[in-house]
């Protein structure tokens, strides 16, 4: 339960530090007193996010912190997010004027995210304004499932739809991306075609540059070789170093230099032998016919053009073109398994869906009219002791993240008037009076330590007051309540007794909140009869009030 809250340089609040009992306690004060100011600090502590028009004037940052009083079933959520645990457990909120917000659990650090899973198991608010959501769709099938004890079905279904909806996006995109490969597949193998045409495994583009050049050239190098292969002729340069070799190999016994001389010639002459008839030999591999030299060209042609449609500058980047158009035909098949694979899956998960959908479908319709007839009688309790209340379920034709529950909520408040829609009957003190017998079940279904109403009485009066706040200190006997109240019968009812004020302080209007005791009761409780004159008749009223516990 929460034990203390302390609200540091808060809007209004200076300073203020509170401590709260177990059970009932009520909060009053005249309107504009400040009230809301604390329902707002509480909603930090629960994880809403801070505006800085909320940070007071004397210091550069607001705080608000609670003292939760935990058991050890909370423990296992400390380890889980690796938090100290204690049973004293601190929750701070800290909101600077340069916009930044942090938050802290027993002085760790955690995100809001983190902050509201603990908080919202922790405190629960109710304001006026949250009757609005009977109207809601989404929000009549969560109470359904809280009050006749589905939730934990529910939640295994909302998980299970969630891998559903997770299959369902992955099915999609591999679907997309097979239709697209689809799309592709003849125009990639086209490509491919074109490519094996090139046969670039067994071909050397580079090599077959160099000989469609030379046969470009081939006059101009034929005369080149010709020239060449003359220089072993008769009365050629190698026949005039032959005799005078000859004439070097007669005297070089006996002049080392000369036998020097004798071998440089012989490799000269060698050389020149092997020069002329290399340079034979390639003439001999020049006359190329006409066919082969425009095969070659062809092939040439064929490579530059297909290098010039897809933005390519070598025959390596073609090879790695057709390694990959290769790679992703073949995966095209794999991909199909893939799809058919998760069509499956996602058809088998489908199924189960269905069923689980079902048999919520059929257990909330089963469980409702118990819970029904409780209501109604908590409702003649709250003088509506005509009321006709409804849930009328449907089966609706596709299930969604609930089920395939369709809800209506039909009210009547009066005898002999069809029910109607909730969002159609309903007044404001009808739907606080519903909202407060729904609350009070919520709270024996679920173990929330706190529940905070804000002004649940709104739109109500005299003797359904009354009714209201003996309901009120019937919850506080289970579960710690707190209540915003305007009406002496509501706060008559309270274990405890809580009063805000606005004072003028240090030159400004100051939010304060003080605990009364029961000689002051009577005099706050006349306050709110009779206003700020209290009469002797609204104190004797409001002794009476008190007498009625």
């Amino acid at each position: 339960m929460l034990t203390s809250l302390r609200i540091s340089n808060f809007a209004l609040i200076d300073e203020v530090e509170l401590t709260f009992e177990s059970g009932y306690t009520v909060l009053t004060g005249e309107t504009g007193s400040g009230k809301s100011i604390l329902l707002h600090a509480l909603q930090l502590i629960l994880g809403e996010r801070a505006e800085l028009s909320v940070i007071g004037p004397d210091a550069p940052k607001s705080i608000v912190e609670a003292t939760f009083l935990l058991n050890e079933t909370y423990q296992s959520f400390f380890e889980e997010y690796d938090l100290d645990y204690d049973s004293q457990t601190i929750i701070r909120r800290e909101m600077a004027k340069e916009g930044k917000s942090r938050a802290f659990i027993n002085d760790v650090p955690v995100s809001l995210q983190t902050l509201k899973l603990l908080t919202s198991r922790l405190v629960q608010i109710h304001s006026q304004y949250n009757t609005l959501e009977l109207k809601s769709k989404s929000f009549q099938l969560e109470l359904i499932d809280v009050l006749t004890g589905l939730v934990p079905e529910r939640k295994a279904y909302e998980k299970k739809y969630a891998a559903f909806e997770s299959i369902s996006k992955e099915l999609k995109s591999l679907d997309e991306h097979y239709q697209a490969a689809v799309q592709a597949e003849d125009y990639d193998r086209f490509i491919l075609d074109e490519l094996q045409e090139l046969s670039l495994g067994s071909t050397d583009f580079s090599q077959l540059e160099i000989d469609i050049t030379r046969m470009e050239n081939a006059s101009q190098i034929l005369q080149v070789l010709g020239e060449i292969s003359q220089i072993t002729a008769e009365n050629s340069t190698y026949e005039q170093l032959y005799r005078i070799k000859v004439s070097v190999d007669k005297q070089a016994n006996y002049d080392p230099q000369l036998q020097f001389m004798k071998e440089r010639l012989d490799s000269i002459l060698l050389e020149l032998k092997d020069i002329s008839l290399e340079a034979n030999d390639a003439m001999d591999q020049l006359d190329t016919n006409e066919s082969e030299k425009a095969s070659m060209m062809e092939k040439w042609n064929a490579f530059n053009k297909i290098l010039s449609k897809h933005r390519l500058s070598s025959a390596d980047e073609l090879t790695a073109m057709y390694e990959q158009l290769t790679n992703k035909l073949n995966s095209l098949d794999e991909l199909l398994h893939a799809c058919k694979q998760k069509q499956n899956e996602h058809a088998h998960l489908q199924t189960e869906l269905w069923k689980d959908a079902k048999y919520l479908q059929d257990e909330r319709q089963s469980r409702i009219p118990e819970i029904l007839s409780i209501l109604q009688e908590r409702l003649k309790d709250l003088k509506l002791p005509h009321t006709t209340l409804k849930f009328e379920l449907s089966e609706l034709k596709e299930f969604n993240r609930t089920g395939c529950t369709g809800v209506e909520f039909l009210f009547s408040a009066n005898y002999g008037i069809e029910a109607v829609p909730i969002e159609k009957a309903a007044s404001g003190g009808e739907l606080s009076r519903l909202m407060l017998a729904l609350q009070q079940l919520i709270s024996e279904k679920q173990s929330l330590p706190t529940i905070f109403f804000d002004e649940i009485d709104t739109g109500v009066s005299g003797d359904v007051a009354l009714k209201m706040g003996q309901l009120l200190s019937k919850m506080g006997e289970t579960v710690q309540l707190m209540a915003i109240s305007h009406l002496p019968q509501v706060a008559a009812k309270a274990a405890h007794h809580m009063v805000v004020a606005k004072e003028l302080r240090n030159n400004r209007m100051q939010t304060t909140v003080r605990v009364i005791d029961d000689n002051e009761r009577p005099h706050e409780i006349a306050r709110l009869m009779s206003g700020e004159v209290i009469t002797e008749a609204a104190l004797q009223n409001a002794l009476n009030l008190l007498s009625e516990k």
